[in-house]
């Protein structure tokens, strides 16, 4: 896959990701890549904090977790677009995370 490709295809759930990283091309799709790792990891994260406090507290779990599913999807979209136009702009609040160097 091309780098634009690799890019694209790494936003679209993390098998995408994973597809994008075995078998893309990694040098030159690094910097999505990187941001679609962060935005699945901060996903889990997010979905398992939003479990627990909906365990404890379930109207704020539930929103919490409609919260983290809209964030996700709005980035997944600004990622998505920006690597269709080829651009390296970071996602809003996790885009200065760096996992891949």
């Amino acid at each position: 896959m091309d780098k634009k490709t690799t890019g694209i295809v790494a936003y679209i759930t993390w098998v995408g990701l994973l597809v994008a990283f075995l078998a893309g091309d990694k040098e030159g799709a690094k910097f999505h890549l990187n941001q679609a790792l962060v935005l699945w990891v901060g996903c889990v994260i997010a979905n398992l904090a939003s479990g627990v406090i909906g365990a404890i507290i379930p109207a704020v779990g539930g929103l919490l977790s409609l919260a983290v599913s809209v964030f996700s999807i709005v980035c997944m979209v600004l990622g998505i677009l920006a690597a269709s136009k080829e651009e390296e702009k970071e996602l809003p609040i996790i885009g200065q995370i760096k996992i891949l160097k």
